[in-house]
């Protein structure tokens, strides 16, 4: 790094600004979408030729709108899953949209119909690669430099304006390979207001590949718990809720730092991320439940988001739709 100083989290018991403003947005829409919707699968390892990917249109479009009328503040493209494949037309490997059966620069179609309906923009990024040959052969050379690079292209203007940066897969490396120092560094270089959150970010700091002790889910967080991925600006471990009394103090370090929580929601039973060939079949969460925990999110300084995924013609689900507008409506908040 040409930098000496990487700039880090300032220790505080109160949120600061963008941590504020964070909050504020208390409620948006997660998008899982990629190759793993043309293989049936949730997860795959990169197995899937970037052909398989072929939506009929990417109605971005009707994604975001859908989002603003439930009265969703933001949303969250998923942009490389583990699986590594890009939806985004990125230099750096040939496992994208460039070389699939749709073409489409998805982020830059989000971020485009964001930015049309006032609503803000975030991304997920998969730490884990299953398919970049340098994640086995070189990771803390290549890899870590190969993650950099694809961070710059999501983050440096040409997407706009980033508020979210939802970081998943840390659990296949120790704490400390990942080098989110560097990567926090770099975050808030480009877009000082992108708040970074890491997949299972509470728990004892590990010098071994593995995610958090049980004791350490959401609905166990105790007032200092220890933070296992950092630095970060908020917690995330999917798909729990919180305790109703969440504590928002965490330590690292020796320091006390504020962090509120994002809670992740399914529209279906199973935790369905992607959409499949089974996904219609399975029954909706109940709309009064979702609700009720997205009200105790929001009174707790809180967040949630609810994840629609995308069918293989590149639109959301009419009955996903109907639900989510179920919940917004319960919630008072619906704009349609």
């Amino acid at each position: 790094m040409k930098n000496d100083r990487l700039i880090t989290p300032i220790p505080s018991l109160e949120p600061n600004k963008y941590q504020r403003e964070q909050i504020a947005r208390r409620f948006g829409m997660f998008i899982h979408f990629g190759v793993n919707t043309f293989g049936n699968v949730e997860w795959s390892d990169g197995g899937i030729q970037a052909e398989s990917y072929q939506p009929t249109e990417i109605d971005a479009d009707g994604w975001v709108r859908t989002a603003w009328e439930a009265g969703m503040n933001y949303v969250i493209i998923i942009t490389k899953h583990h699986d590594g494949f890009c939806l985004w037309d990125t230099k750096y490997t040939d496992y994208c949209v460039r070389n699939s059966g749709n073409k489409t620069d998805v982020v830059k179609a989000v971020s485009d119909a964001c930015r049309k309906y006032g609503v803000k923009f975030g991304v997920y990024y998969s730490l884990w690669d299953r398919k970049e040959p340098s994640y086995k052969q070189d990771f803390s050379g290549k890899y870590i430099e190969y993650m950099l690079n694809q961070l710059t292209e999501l983050l440096d203007g040409r997407y706009g304006e980033v508020v979210e940066l939802w970081l998943d897969g840390s659990w296949d490396k120790s704490c400390a390979e990942w080098r989110l120092d560097i990567i926090y560094d770099l975050v808030k270089r480009l877009q000082p207001s992108c708040q970074v959150g890491v997949n299972h970010t509470v728990g004892v700091y590990k010098e071994t590949a593995g995610g958090p002790e049980e004791r350490y889910q959401p609905k166990n967080y105790q007032e200092g718990d220890p933070l296992r991925m950092f630095p970060s600006d908020f917690r995330l471990w999917d798909p729990h809720m919180c305790r109703k009394d969440d504590p928002k103090h965490y330590t690292f370090g020796g320091k006390t730092y504020y962090m509120p929580f994002e809670m992740t929601i399914c529209s279906r039973e199973g935790f369905s991320w992607f959409y499949s060939n089974i996904y219609e079949k399975k029954p909706f969460l109940p709309v009064h439940e979702v609700a009720e925990q997205c009200r105790t999110l929001f009174s707790i300084d809180n967040l949630a988001v609810i994840n629609m995924p995308p069918n293989t013609s590149g639109k959301l689900v009419e009955g996903d739709v109907e639900h989510l507008m179920a919940i917004s409506r319960e919630l008072g908040i619906a704009r349609k």
